[in-house]
């Protein structure tokens, strides 16, 4: 599985975004999906996952309420939609995969950049 983020990009403080990763090479069926950001000077911040096969989502408790993490099957597709984005959420947005049996995210897209203006 290849992962490709993209959907980043100047936004306005109260504005939204929607993430999109795309999995190519083979649909990701038995894995999990996860969202992770890393902020300028900070360490990578897990943000949300899904299972690729089920309807589960986990979030953060930090992104409870502004983050919704989705998917399209047919399209190997995952979202990330942000609304009443704070500058504070500036950070480069990673999509990552790991095996439902597997403990370890191994599987990263380039990631994305995201910059709120306030």
């Amino acid at each position: 599985v290849q992962l490709q983020a993209s959907g980043g990009g100047l936004v306005q403080a109260g504005g939204s975004l929607r993430l999109s990763c795309v999995a190519t090479g083979r649909a990701p069926t038995n894995y999990i999906m996860g969202w992770f950001r890393r902020a300028p000077g900070k360490e990578r911040e897990y943000i949300a996952s899904t299972y690729w096969a089920g309807d589960s989502a986990r979030y953060a408790d930090s992104v409870k309420g502004r983050f919704t993490i989705s998917r399209n099957n047919a399209k190997n597709t995952v979202y990330l939609q942000i609304i009443n984005l704070k500058p504070e959420d500036t950070a480069i947005y990673y999509c990552a995969a790991r095996h439902r049996s597997g403990s370890d995210y191994n599987t990263w897209g380039q990631g994305t950049l995201v910059t709120v203006s306030s």
